[in-house]
C-alpha cells in the first residue's frame, strides 16, 4: 500500500489554472515548477492497497469536474489534515460500503453493522451514534447529500460509481462551507472525461450468496458528454435476517454552452431493501454471531429507502477565477419498521454560488474562496404500531422543517514563497421547526416547537513548505454542530417529544506534516478539540432498536493522532521492475468527558482507543499484485458511558490478490477475516451497562470469514 507524491501548483483553486499547471508538472511528478515566486509544489499522498499506479486518465477533465490530478491539487492546497483516495485503489476489492472506500484513511473510523449500515466518525463526530451520520457533511461532486437538518446516511453512495473521494477533516472542510467537528467527505463521480474507460462491465460475488453486477458507459460528442452507471447487489448477509437488495443508477450530462461556460446535470436513483438483524448480547455476539435478535424477526425489522436526486453545476471561467453555481433537489421515501414503523417522505433543495480565484495582493500571491449556501427541506414524519413489519394504529403525524443560510470565505496569503497564512470564517443561521399535528388516539395533543441556531465560525492557520515534497501545517478552527431531527425529536415507547438541545461548539487545534523523503512517505496529524454542549447519544433499549436519545454534555475533550507511514522496502526483486512496500496506518482516539456531573472524566463510549491497519503490498509490472493486511484493535471500546463494560479487542487477517491484463480485463480475489475471528464490530451505546439485568443487547458482531471474487472488463 504505497504512498505516492505528485507535484502540483501551490494552493491552486482555479480549475483552469490547475489543469494548465498540472499539464506541465505531471510528467516530472515530484519536480517543482520553474518559478518558486509564482508557484510552489504541494505534495499529495494517496493510499493503494495493491501497490498499483494511479488511473490512466490524469490529465482529462472539464470545467465543471476537473481532472483527477486537479482534484488532488485542490485537496492538498488545504492548510490542514486532508486525504485523497483515487478509485483505482479500491476497484479491485469487494467495495460494497463506505468502509471499503475509507478504511485506509487515517483518522476516519468506519465500522459496519450490517449491509450498508455503519458508524462513520471523524475526530469523534457523532461518537456515540451508531446509526447514520452526524457531524460530517456528505457531498457528491461538491454538492450536499445530507438532508437539510444535517442528517444523512450511506445508501446513496455506490463505491463502484466513484472516481475519487476527498476527505476534509474538521474545519478544513470550510472550502465547501462546512464547519462541523468531523468535516466533510466529498464523493466524486466520473464524467466521460475522467472515466477509467468508455465502457466498464463488472460482476463479482462470493460469501453469503452475494452477487453484484455493474456497468458504466460514457461518451463525448462535440460540446456534449454523458455517463451512466448502474449497480445491482443481492446478498443474504452474514447473519440471519440480513438480506440486502440494492439498485443504484447514477448519470451525468455535461454541455459547453460557450467558451469558458459549462453546465452539468447529475441524476441519481437509489433503491435499498435491507433486512435488519438487530443487536445481541455480548455473549451471543461472540459465540452465536449469525443469529438475529428475536425482536428483529418478530417485527420483521427492515429499512426500505427510495431516493431520487437531481443536481446541477454551471461553471463560468472569468477573467479572474471561476464561478460555480450549484443547485440540487433530493426526494427521499423511508419505510422503516423497527420498534414502530417509521414512515417518512421528504424533500431537500438548495442553491450555492461559489467563487474561487488567485490574484496578486501588494505583490504577493493570494488565493480566495467566497461562497453562499441556502438550503431547506420538509419531511412528513409518521409512525405506526409495528405489526410484523406492517403498519398498525398510527401513533405520530408530524412535520419536520429545516432551513439554513450560510456565507463563508477562506483566504490563503503567501507572504513568503514557501509560507502561507490562511484565514477564514463562516456565518450561519439554521432553523429547525417541529409540528406534531396530534389528533390520534395514541397522540391526541398537537405540539409545535421551533429553534434557531446562529453563529460565526472562524479559522486561522499556517502552511510551510520547506521542500517541494514536504509540508508542515498548523491551524485552529471553530465548529458548531446543529442538532438534527433524530436528536431533537426523541422517541420512546409512548410518544415522540421535541427536546430543544443546544448546538455543539468546539475549538479544534491541529498540527501535522505530510511528505516524502526517498523511500519514506508520511502523513501525520495531532489534534485536540475542546467541546462544549457535546451531543452525546445513548440507546434506551438496544434490543428493541429504539432510536438513541441525545443530551448535551457540558464539557468533553477529543484528542488524537492520525498517522500513515509507508516504506518502500525493495524494488526489482525479480529483476523486472516489481516492488514491495509496507504501510502502517494508526488512528488514536482519546475522547473523554471533562468534569461531567454524572460521568466525571470517563471515556466516551463507542469508539476504541487505537485502530491500526498494516498492509504489505507487492506489485509486478505484468499486472499481478498481492497485498496481505492486518486490522488490529488492541483494546475494544467501552459499551457504556459509565465505563463498566468493554468489548474485547481483535485482529483480522485479510488478503487481496489479482491481475490486470493488458487487454483491459481484470481478475481479483478479496479474502477477509481469514482466521474467522469472533469480534464486536459496533455498539449501541448505553449509559450504564451494570444496571441492565443480564447485560444489554447492544452489540453487533463482525462478519466471519468471507471470500469475494470478480472480473472486470474495461474497453
Amino acid at each position: 500500500m504505497p504512498f505516492r507524491l505528485w507535484a502540483v501548483p501551490r494552493a491552486a483553486l482555479s480549475s483552469t489554472l490547475l489543469a494548465a499547471g498540472l499539464g506541465l508538472a505531471v510528467p516530472a511528478l515530484a519536480e517543482p515548477l520553474a518559478s518558486p515566486e509564482s508557484a510552489t509544489t504541494l505534495s499529495e499522498i494517496s493510499v493503494s492497497g495493491t501497490g498499483r499506479p494511479s488511473g490512466p486518465s490524469e490529465t482529462a477533465g472539464s470545467l465543471t469536474v476537473p481532472s483527477v490530478a486537479a482534484q488532488r491539487a485542490a485537496v492538498n492546497a488545504t492548510v490542514g489534515s486532508v486525504a485523497f483516495v483515487d478509485a483505482t485503489t479500491f476497484q479491485n476489492r469487494y467495495a460494497n460500503t463506505v468502509r471499503d472506500v475509507l478504511k485506509d484513511v487515517p483518522g476516519v473510523f468506519v465500522q459496519e453493522r450490517y449491509g450498508q449500515e455503519m458508524r462513520l466518525s471523524i475526530r469523534g463526530s457523532g461518537i456515540a451514534r451508531g446509526f447514520h451520520v452526524r457531524g460530517i457533511e456528505l457531498l457528491q461532486d461538491g454538492i450536499p447529500l445530507n438532508l437539510a437538518d444535517g442528517s444523512g446516511d450511506f445508501y446513496q453512495i455506490d463505491p463502484l460509481s466513484l472516481r475519487s473521494v476527498e476527505v476534509y477533516k474538521g474545519g478544513n472542510a470550510l472550502t465547501f462551507g462546512t464547519t462541523t467537528l468531523g468535516g466533510a467527505v466529498n464523493f466524486v463521480t466520473p464524467t466521460a472525461y475522467t472515466a477509467l474507460a468508455p465502457n466498464i462491465v463488472r460482476i463479482d460475488g462470493g460469501s453469503f450468496n452475494t452477487v453484484r453486477e455493474h456497468f458504466q458507459v460514457s461518451r463525448i460528442s462535440g460540446p456534449a458528454d454523458f455517463l451512466i452507471s448502474g449497480t445491482a447487489t443481492n446478498s443474504d448477509g452474514f447473519r440471519d435476517h440480513e438480506t440486502q437488495r440494492t439498485r443504484n443508477v447514477n448519470a451525468n450530462f455535461g454541455y459547453r454552452l460557450a467558451p469558458g461556460v459549462e453546465t452539468r446535470f447529475t441524476l441519481g436513483f437509489y433503491d435499498t431493501d435491507q433486512k435488519l438483524p438487530g443487536s445481541l448480547s455480548l455473549f451471543d455476539a461472540l459465540n452465536n454471531p449469525r443469529i438475529a435478535n428475536p425482536a428483529a424477526i418478530s417485527g420483521n425489522q427492515s429499512r426500505k429507502v427510495t431516493t431520487e436526486r437531481i443536481a446541477n453545476r454551471t461553471s463560468f471561467e472569468l477573467e479572474v477565477g471561476r464561478l460555480d453555481i450549484d443547485s440540487w433537489a433530493i426526494h427521499k421515501n423511508l419505510y422503516h419498521p423497527i420498534f414502530q414503523v417509521i414512515d417518512q417522505d421528504g424533500w431537500t433543495y438548495g442553491v450555492a454560488p461559489r467563487w474561487a480565484g488567485t490574484f496578486d495582493l501588494g505583490g504577493y500571491r493570494n488565493d480566495l474562496i467566497l461562497g453562499l449556501r441556502a438550503f431547506a427541506g420538509i419531511n412528513d414524519a409518521r409512525q405506526f404500531v409495528n405489526v410484523a413489519g406492517l403498519r398498525g394504529a398510527q401513533t405520530l403525524n408530524a412535520r419536520q422543517s429545516a432551513s439554513n443560510y450560510e456565507a463563508y470565505a477562506e483566504n490563503r496569503f503567501w507572504f513568503l514563497p514557501d509560507v502561507a497564512l490562511m484565514t477564514g470564517a463562516k456565518l450561519f443561521s439554521s432553523n429547525r421547526t417541529y409540528s406534531d399535528k396530534g389528533g390520534l388516539p395514541a397522540n391526541p395533543t398537537a405540539r409545535f416547537a421551533t429553534v434557531t441556531y446562529e453563529g460565526i465560525n472562524p479559522k486561522l492557520g499556517l502552511l510551510w513548505q520547506p521542500l517541494p515534497e514536504i509540508q508542515v501545517f498548523a491551524d485552529v478552527t471553530r465548529s458548531r454542530d446543529v442538532p438534527d431531527f433524530s436528536d431533537l425529536a426523541q422517541t420512546n415507547l409512548l410518544r415522540t417529544t421535541f427536546v430543544p438541545l443546544a448546538a455543539q461548539r468546539a475549538w479544534t487545534y491541529e498540527a501535522g506534516s505530510r511528505g516524502r523523503i526517498d523511500r519514506l512517505a508520511w502523513d501525520v496529524t495531532l489534534y485536540r478539540a475542546e467541546i462544549r454542549d457535546a451531543l452525546i447519544n445513548f440507546t434506551p433499549n438496544p434490543g428493541l432498536n429504539i432510536p438513541a436519545a441525545t443530551f448535551n454534555a457540558p464539557r468533553t475533550r477529543h484528542q488524537g493522532i492520525e498517522a500513515a507511514v509507508t516504506l518502500d522496502l525493495a524494488t526489482d526483486l525479480t529483476g523486472v521492475g516489481d516492488g514491495l512496500s509496507l504501510t502502517q496506518i494508526w488512528t488514536h482516539n482519546d475522547f473523554r468527558f471533562v468534569g461531567d456531573p454524572v460521568f466525571g472524566n470517563n471515556r466516551i463510549a463507542g469508539v476504541p482507543v487505537d485502530v491500526l491497519r498494516t498492509v504489505l503490498g507487492y506489485r509486478h509490472p505484468s499486472g499481478f499484485y498481492l497485498a496481505p493486511a492486518l486490522d488490529w484493535v488492541p483494546q475494544g471500546a467501552f459499551a457504556d458511558h459509565a465505563n463498566t463494560l468493554k468489548v474485547p479487542g481483535y485482529a483480522l487477517l485479510g488478503l487481496q490478490t489479482g491481475i490486470d491484463f493488458a487487454n483491459g480485463v481484470s481478475l481479483f480475489v478479496d479474502a477477509r477475516n481469514l482466521t474467522d475471528e469472533r469480534y464486536v464490530s459496533d455498539i449501541a451505546v448505553v449509559t450504564n451497562a451494570s444496571t441492565v439485568a443480564g447485560g444489554p443487547a447492544a452489540f453487533f458482531p463482525g462478519n466471519g470469514r468471507s471470500v469475494f471474487g470478480g472480473v472486470r472488463a474495461s474497453f
